[in-house]
């Protein structure tokens, strides 16, 4: 046992760590599953712990609060009809800007700069963390766009957010829900210098002595008494005469001869042990048949040159893309990271100093993540995707997507039957501003109004609005397939409810015809995108519930995935009909032309399915493979 001195200059923060294997890029479970361990290296990733993440949560919400701030006094500085100035092109742009702003500061902070800048928003970088994923390869633009899209669960009052709380609190990982379903992780991102007082940055390789002897001193004793010698300067004079006491009492009995100074001696003893774990005798037997144990010191004087220079070329290839490096320099790369990975393993079988291997971590790391991740040089095929890969990912979920269009269509019917039947409860179940709009429609529909006409200086601002609308509702029936689907399967019933029930309240001032004159435009694509992120939903609900032969977290890992197909192609359907229903369903058209675009709209679709059909019998793996 060490003696209380020593467990105070010893005591250091107990951290998780995470294994991360370096993958080859095979794929079992469709990548999910599947951790191909090259040269059988393990990295291990030190944890974010909560404290780290909550500070760096408020880092953020302080960016995000200033960027709000801001955004409010340019806003005031603008002319705006509301506050008595000409309404002006430019008062209407100030209004989408708005919008749009709002939208994507609140959505896209968190998503963008995670995706974007390695895993790290501004708070992550300041506390020094970062988002990586399970298998330890680079954040993924999919995952980046899963983790945070969950994060609207998490942040629900009581019930969610107290399961995401916990989930941060009492996972091994400490992943949040968001984290589950991604496959993502966060771990500490500081740069790491070795720091030995024996190989500091400014170690150079001095000629061994023929006979330096071996160490005399444990390991862990020599930790001690360097870490002891290392605080001299910052101790107070009581707190270190008392830990030189008893560090001299400890080695006193194998060292008679010594300086009668206790710190003149300490001073010596590391002096000379220093030498002798640098020098041939360095490595001694270690507990086990046939073990051995290399001081880290000498390990480190012989290797931490190349170490250093392999570490430097990672960051750059990270950073800029193995293509920046040069035809000539990338073959000697990767035979750089093989050496210092099979250093890595040889370091643990020797059981060199920690400090040793957390460095030694770290570079690893960074060799993996420049050969093995995204880079600016790789662009997604962004056609194909969009035509293509997109469609093919609903065809392929269209299950889901169907079942989501029951809980959506059957609330509905009964929604609007009750209505019809019972005239009455329309004033206990529905607003009352809608109640309103039903009884002055006549009026309207008499003076050829539409249902939600408005002047055409406003129609930006409508199509602005609901598109943000409607996207954050697709978000929503996403995001919520992780609790089980219960809040999807709520959202779509009440939604297809108050739709039926908005229907039947109409259908009995028999303006049904009115009504659907305005949703005509929009409604095609606008219904088929809830449904298909109803489906995303229940994707993930599946994932969780029935995971079939995978384990629950690789189900939800790449039911997540899959679902994030599903999420952007329902957005896409959502712009276009957001703008439709701005500029068109809400404007003077003609009841024709607006039954003619939505007829376009659904032969749009299903040439747009057809293609996405055609894709996956072409490759029925395509839905999985792209992370």
């Amino acid at each position: 046992m060490l003696p209380g001195a020593a467990v105070e200059l010893h005591e250091q923060a107990q951290r998780g760590r995470h294994t991360l294997a370096h993958d080859c890029d095979t794929e079992e479970h469709a990548g999910v599953a599947a951790q191909q361990r090259e040269g059988g290296i393990q990295d291990e990733l030190e944890l974010a712990g909560l404290g780290s993440r909550m500070a760096a949560t408020v880092c953020d919400a302080g960016v995000l609060g200033l960027a709000y701030l801001l955004l409010g006094l340019g806003i005031q500085l603008l002319p705006t009809p509301t506050r008595g100035a000409e309404e002006s092109p430019w008062s209407t742009l100030a209004a989408v800007v708005l919008v749009l702003t709002v939208f994507l500061l609140f959505w896209g902070y968190f998503l963008l700069f995670e995706a974007l800048n390695g895993g790290r928003t501004p708070g992550k970088r300041l506390m020094g963390i970062r988002v990586v994923m399970d298998t330890g390869h680079p954040l993924t633009f999919t995952a980046a766009a899963v983790r945070n899209l969950v994060r609207i669960v998490d942040m629900q009052p009581v019930l969610t957010y107290l399961v995401g709380l916990g989930f941060v609190l009492f996972h091994p990982q400490n992943k949040r829900l968001g984290d589950i379903v991604a496959g993502t992780v966060v771990v500490r991102d500081r740069p790491e210098n070795l720091h030995l007082a024996s190989a500091g940055a400014d170690a150079v390789r001095e000629a061994e002595p023929l006979e330096t002897g071996s160490p005399e001193l444990a390991d862990e004793e020599f930790r001690l008494l360097d870490q002891l010698i290392e605080r001299f300067e910052g101790l107070e004079g009581a707190a270190r005469h008392r830990l030189t006491t008893e560090l001299v009492a400890r080695f006193a009995p194998r060292f008679p001869r010594r300086d009668a100074d206790p710190e003149t001696f300490l001073v010596r003893l590391h002096s000379v042990e220093l030498a002798k774990r640098r020098g041939r005798l360095a490595t001694r037997t270690a507990q086990g048949v046939g073990r051995t144990s290399v001081a880290a010191e000498r390990f480190v004087v012989q290797k931490r040159e190349g170490w250093e220079t392999f570490r430097l070329l990672a960051a750059r290839a990270e950073r800029l893309g193995l293509k920046r490096l040069g035809a000539a320099e990338i073959p000697g790369f990767a035979a750089q990271y093989r050496e210092v990975a099979a250093d890595l393993a040889r370091a643990r079988t020797y059981g060199v100093d920690p400090r040793v291997l957390e460095y030694l971590e770290r570079v690893v790391s960074a060799g993996h993540n420049a050969l093995y991740g995204r880079h600016a040089g790789q662009h997604v095929h962004l056609v194909r995707l969009v035509l293509r890969e997109l469609p093919a990912a609903v065809v392929d979920a269209r299950a889901f997507v169907l079942a989501a269009l029951l809980l959506f269509a059957l609330p509905a019917a009964t929604g609007y039957l009750a209505i019809r039947e019972r005239p009455a409860i329309a004033e206990e179940v529905l607003p009352d501003e809608m109640i309103a709009r039903a009884r002055a429609g006549a009026g309207r529909r008499a003076e050829g109004i539409g249902y939600a006409e408005a002047p055409s200086m406003y129609l930006p601002v409508v199509a602005s609005t609901i598109i943000t609308n409607n996207v954050q509702v697709a978000f929503f029936a996403f995001a919520f397939g992780i609790t089980a689907g219960i809040g999807t399967l709520l959202l779509l019933t009440l939604n297809g409810l108050f739709f039926g029930a908005v229907l039947g309240l109409f259908a009995n001032y028999g303006l049904a015809g009115w009504l659907l004159t305005f949703v005509a435009g929009h409604g095609v694509l606008e219904l088929t995108a809830i449904f298909i992120a109803g489906g995303a939903g229940l994707l993930v609900a599946r994932g969780l519930i029935a995971p079939g032969d995978l384990t629950r977290r690789d189900a939800l890992v790449l039911a997540g995935r899959r679902a994030a197909r599903l999420v952007a192609a329902a957005v896409l359907l959502l712009c276009l009909a957001g703008t439709i229903e701005g500029l068109l369903s809400a404007s003077d058209a003609a009841p024709a032309y607006k039954f003619a675009v939505s007829g376009a709209s659904a032969l749009l679709l299903a040439c747009y399915f057809a293609s996405g059909w055609a894709y996956l019998k072409r490759d029925p793996f395509s839905v999985i493979r792209r992370p």
